[in-house]
Order: C-alpha cells, then sequence, then structure tokens
C-alpha cells in the first residue's frame, strides 16, 4: 500500500518549528465509499465520490476490471446497495446539497446488472409509463417514494420495499414485493401508523410495522405472518420508550429488537418470543448505543452489535458462535484497530472485513475463515501513513451538574504539555456524535500545530436516549456549557495553553462557535463559523416550512418561547462578542441559508468586532469544489495562525 509522508512537528531550540502545511492530503477525496461483495464473492461493488455526487462503481474480484458503473446527476448520490443476485443491485439514492449536508433519501430505486446493463429506475416519483401505444406497463406511475427493506437473501429476481404515497400529510405506507428486473409491484401489507418502516423474517414475510404519527410518538406493530391483524407492542406514549425490530433467529421464534429509554442508561438490544411475550436482555454496553449490528455470516440474522465506548467494541448475543471466534482472531491480527464485517458471500465463505482507526482512514481485508487467510483489497485515503498521522485519544470529565461528558483529543505525536488548541463541536446536533475515526479537518488542524478538541455534548447521540433528550431546547444553554465545561477542564489538564484557544465548527457546530465566544468572551482568542445557522428564530420558521430539516420537531427539540431564542441567537448578542470571527458560507445551501452568514457579519461589523468572510454562491451545505475548498482552508489557516501562532498553508 503505497504512502505519502506528511507534515508533523520538528523540534528545535525552546520552541516548535512546523512545516507549512500541504493541504492536498485533506482536501483530496477517498477514493472509494463502502465495498460490498456479491452474493458468490464474484464481484465488488463500491461508492465512489465524486465532486457533487456519489457514484457505484462494479469490478471483477478475478483480475479487479471495471465491469460497471452507475452514475447519478449532481447533488444525487449512492447512499446504500444491495446485491439481490450475483447479477443485479438494487441502489438507493440520497441528495444533498454540500459536504456536511446531511443526505435525504429522495426515494427512488434504481437497479443494475453488474455489467453495467438494464440500468434503470425501477420505484420513484420519476417513474415513467411505456407510452399510449401499449398496454404493457409493468411499472406503475404514481407519486411514491421507497425504500428498500429486505433483498430477500436467496431471491434473485424480488425484493421487498416500503412504499410511501407523496403529498399525504402523514403518509401511511405499503410494504410490496418488487420484481427487481422488470419493476411489476405487489402488494403485501399495509401499515397501520403513518411514517413507517417494515421488518421481515427471515422468509420475506412482513411481520413489523414502526412509525409515528402527528404526536411524533414512536408506535411498533406485528403480526402473526401475512394476512394478519396488526397488534401493538409499544407506545412510545407509554413510558417513553422507543422500540426498533432488528430482525429475528434462525427459525424466526425470536425477535431482536433495539429498546432506547428504558431508563436512564443505553440503549438495549433485547430477544422477544412473539407467542410467549417473554423479554430476554441480549447485549447492553454500559457508556454507549450499539452503533451496528452484527450478522451471522450470509445472513440477515442478528448475532451481537458494534458499540463504540471511546473506541469500538464488538459485543455478541453467544460467546460460543463461531463469528466469535472469527471476529476474535482478526482482532489479534489488528491490534489497536477497529474493525467490521461489511458484507460475505451467501455461503459465508469469504467475508469482506473493514479495519480503521482514529489515524487510519480505513483497509478493506477479504478473509477466508476456512483457510485463515487474510488479503488486503485497498485503503480509503491510501496516501495516508497512519503511523505519522496524528493521535486521537478518548477522554470524559464531568460537567457542572455531574453529567459525564466524552470527546476526543486530536494531538500532534511527539507533543506534550500546554499546546495552543481548537475546540471544535460537531454539527446536528442531535443524535450527531464525534467517533474514533480518521477526521481529515482535524488531523489537517494537528498538522497545523494545534490539539483539537471534539466533545459529544449532552444531546449528541451513542450514550443513550436520555443523554440526547438532556439537550432538547438547550441551543445558547448547557449544550454550550458543556463546551465551556470542556475547554476548562482542558486547560486544567494541560492540554491546552489558556491563552491560545479558538473554537471553530461547521453548521450547528458554527452556531456553537459565535455562542461560545458570546458567552465567554475571555476564555476564547478567536472563532471561525461554517455554514452556520445564527439566529433561531428565523431557523426555526424555515423549519417549519419544510421537513427537510427538523420539520415538525423542531420546536420540540430547539424551543418556542420567543424571548429565548432570541436571546441565544449570536446574531442579536453579536455585542457581547470581543475577539475576532471567520465566516464562510454557500449561497445554495438549504440547511444554513446565506442569509444567517451575512446578518452574522453585518451584526458583528455594527459592534466593531473583527470580521472576514468567505462566499461561493454555488456552494452548498459545505464546499464541494477543489479549489473552493483548498481557499476556505487556506483562509481558515491563516486566521488562526494570526492568533494563536500555529502554521499556515502552502
Amino acid at each position: 500500500m503505497m504512502k505519502l509522508g506528511l507534515a508533523f512537528v520538528l523540534m528545535a531550540g525552546c520552541g516548535d518549528v512546523w512545516a507549512a502545511i500541504d493541504l492536498a492530503p485533506y482536501i483530496r477525496r477517498d477514493d472509494f465509499n463502502d465495498i460490498k461483495l456479491s452474493p458468490t464473492g464474484k464481484y465488488y461493488a463500491a461508492t465512489v465520490p465524486l465532486e457533487d455526487k456519489t457514484a457505484l462503481a462494479i469490478f471483477s474480484r478475478e483480475g479487479n476490471r471495471s465491469t460497471g458503473t452507475f452514475v447519478p446527476a449532481r447533488n444525487a448520490h449512492v447512499s446504500d446497495f444491495e446485491w439481490v443476485s450475483d447479477e443485479r443491485v438494487v441502489i438507493s439514492l440520497s441528495e444533498k446539497f454540500g459536504t456536511l449536508d446531511q443526505p435525504q433519501a429522495t426515494g427512488e430505486l434504481y437497479a443494475m446488472n453488474a455489467d453495467g446493463g438494464r440500468a434503470e429506475l425501477l420505484v420513484g416519483f420519476r417513474v415513467q409509463g411505456n407510452g399510449p401505444g401499449t398496454r404493457i406497463q409493468p411499472k406503475k406511475v404514481e407519486a411514491v417514494a421507497a425504500f428498500l427493506t429486505d433483498g430477500l437473501t436467496g431471491d434473485e429476481r424480488y425484493a421487498v420495499i416500503s412504499v410511501w404515497p407523496l403529498g399525504a400529510t402523514e403518509p401511511y405506507a405499503r410494504a410490496e414485493k418488487v420484481d427487481v428486473l422488470s419493476g411489476r409491484r405487489t402488494s403485501l401489507a399495509s401499515a397501520p401508523v403513518p411514517w413507517a418502516n417494515f421488518g421481515t423474517d427471515n422468509t420475506g414475510k412482513v411481520r413489523f410495522a414502526y412509525g409515528s404519527s402527528h404526536d411524533n410518538a414512536s408506535k411498533l406493530y406485528y403480526r402473526d405472518g401475512s394476512g394478519s391483524d396488526w397488534r401493538l407492542v409499544n407506545d412510545q406514549s407509554d413510558g417513553g420508550r422507543i422500540e426498533e425490530p432488528l430482525g429475528f433467529s434462525a427459525d424466526n421464534s425470536v425477535a431482536y429488537l433495539r429498546v432506547s429509554g428504558d431508563g436512564p442508561g443505553t440503549d438495549v438490544i433485547i430477544g422477544w418470543n412473539p407467542v410467549t411475550g417473554e423479554r430476554r436482555r441480549l447485549l447492553q454496553d454500559a457508556g454507549s448505543d450499539p452503533v451496528s449490528i452484527i450478522y451471522q455470516n450470509g445472513t440477515r440474522i442478528p448475532i451481537g452489535a458494534q458499540v463504540m465506548n471511546g473506541r469500538y467494541q464488538n459485543l455478541f448475543f453467544d460467546d460460543s458462535r463461531p463469528e466469535v471466534r472469527q471476529h476474535r482472531s482478526l482482532e489479534a491480527v489488528f491490534p489497536g484497530q477497529a474493525l467490521r464485517v461489511t458484507s460475505a458471500t451467501s455461503d459465508g465463505r469469504l467475508l469482506m472485513v473493514k479495519v480503521w482507526s482514529g489515524n487510519n482512514p480505513g483497509d478493506f481485508y477479504l478473509y477466508d475463515p476456512a483457510q485463515k487467510k487474510v488479503e488486503h483489497v485497498v485503503s480509503r485515503g491510501g496516501w495516508i501513513d497512519p503511523d505519522q498521522a496524528a493521535t486521537v485519544e478518548p477522554f470524559s470529565f464531568k460537567a457542572r451538574d455531574g453529567l459525564e461528558i466524552h470527546g476526543y483529543l486530536t494531538a500532534p505525536r511527539g507533543a506534550s504539555g500546554p499546546r495552543p488548541m481548537v475546540v471544535m463541536p460537531h454539527g446536528g446536533p442531535f443524535g450527531i456524535f464525534d467517533s474514533w475515526r480518521y477526521n481529515a479537518d482535524t488531523q489537517m488542524l494537528a498538522a497545523a500545530g494545534y490539539t483539537v478538541m471534539q466533545v459529544n455534548f449532552r444531546g449528541s447521540g451513542n450514550f443513550g436516549r436520555r443523554f440526547q433528550v438532556a439537550g432538547a431546547r438547550q441551543w445558547g444553554g448547557a449544550m454550550q456549557d458543556d463546551l465551556t465545561d470542556a475547554t476548562r477542564w482542558a486547560i486544567q489538564q494541560q492540554h491546552a495553553d489558556a491563552g491560545r484557544i479558538c473554537i471553530y465548527g461547521a453548521s450547528y457546530g458554527a452556531y456553537a462557535a459565535l455562542m461560545g465566544v458570546a458567552k465567554e468572551p475571555a476564555l476564547y482568542r478567536c472563532a471561525a463559523g461554517y455554514v452556520g445557522v445564527y439566529d433561531l428564530p428565523m431557523m426555526q420558521r424555515a423549519d417549519s416550512r419544510q421537513l427537510r430539516r427538523m420539520g415538525n420537531w423542531s420546536r420540540e427539540w430547539v424551543g418556542d418561547d420567543q424571548a429565548q431564542l432570541v436571546a441565544a441567537s449570536p446574531n442579536r448578542v453579536a455585542e457581547r462578542i470581543k475577539v475576532p470571527v471567520f465566516l464562510a458560507a454557500g449561497g445554495e445551501d438549504e440547511i444554513a441559508p446565506i442569509e444567517h452568514t451575512r446578518m452574522m457579519e453585518s451584526a458583528l461589523t455594527k459592534a466593531g468586532v473583527p470580521v472576514e468572510s468567505l462566499y461561493y454562491n454555488t456552494e452548498g451545505h459545505g464546499f464541494y469544489t477543489e479549489p473552493h475548498r483548498r481557499e476556505y482552508y487556506t483562509r481558515l489557516l491563516a486566521f488562526l495562525a494570526a492568533h494563536l501562532g500555529g502554521e499556515t498553508a502552502r
């Protein structure tokens, strides 16, 4: 695997001497995102990020030869894909406007042969008929959104999908079986609750429906089989618990459910017997929620989950299973790394394994359990040398009210003692969380000489429902206080030089950066906000008009007291900001419209605060094009260097 060296610290005399930063390794896109084996292992399918879209590429495993490619339109992204046979793959599309935008599913399902042939839209609002000259119309032409529910292992022709009618205030979904060659659909079930998803058993029968109505309370329904009546299993309104189906045991006698909000702790996976009603706790990590499910090789049968309590760990329902021994053997091969089986052949003979860490973007390996053979396939960010990248270490501390807060410190290798620090709150904010993964922004800042602190403040995901709900209506409040407390903790622990700390973030992180210097004008030397929201009343008015953001959840999570929203808006309290600010935004941003940044800049200028800005009218929520990204990071590093003394870009 080819590696390119990066610029790192050189100790000279009484201070640190830094080489100017080459931005190329940090703004270069990965060659691919995810990769999956076909059912026999004949092909690989991989998502490939392009400038403003994400494509799907298929390669033959023998000879690594490209056989087919699916390239969507601008701002469209292949968000998921599943092999339904060795020669055909079903593709789910999402849409996002900018690199930092959260993908929103378009409800369009495409299918393509492994050789690139017969690439066509199966279901979605853009489906067109065969014209008036024929009665043969296999595809329904209707305004619907469709989502893959079950690729039906062992069935090479059909898949189960959920179909939502568009335009309805509270859409009731249908479960349907779709022919992945013709697009013909047949009905299987109708949901008893709006906004529903479905869950199937190992024979493809629709057994679960879960969704919510106008009260936003999650409801889970179950039925014994095709044609049976739905019965309510759980209603969030009764006790605040949320339950979602994960799958079934091999004989379909036990259903596996993820349960959240059942007490103050983290999410639990239970086994539920629909006949007897017996419930058995199978898996729970004391510090973190399940982040992904581990399946029996070649099946959709859950056998465990991966959790991330600081670092990633694989946990299982039953440690005597052969898959457990396989995982433990692989963990011994890759010590200090996280790993996950991303796909397997239908017979379990070959596994695709992803290995990564805080300083490694990720390597993919083909594992043959029978031969105990591990073969390197490809690396994400192959130009990055993990042995030279900055170290990423988890930390935790108690906030002022006693709540335990977790996060990560990324520091240059060889660095010690108090250093200039950049506090970098994540976006979202609710349900999003920073994890033990390679992050190009934090690595770039570390290469410039900074310690970078990422904080999973209350409201973040991964630490239980109660922790997330603790952030509700806390914009500018307790969520902000967690960042303040984390900064002071870093000073006390000798991680940060108290006189050289800036706060920088994107989206909600940009809001938190500007609100941070408004609430704590003496704690930070500067602030930088990238594609941020700064006026909460304006944001909430927009949320009420479009479901693309928080929609009906906005008042529940942000608040509805206009006086409080105004008081927690950085642009309304700009006179309290006493340090220089750098702002950047895109004119096509639908999440944080550019007006937020222009209003913030105007308020700062009026208050006499030094402010720099960068606007691109053709960019959205995060800049796509390499020249724009290069200029943005060049400006950001120059701004930070002027106030913290780190390195600039070359």
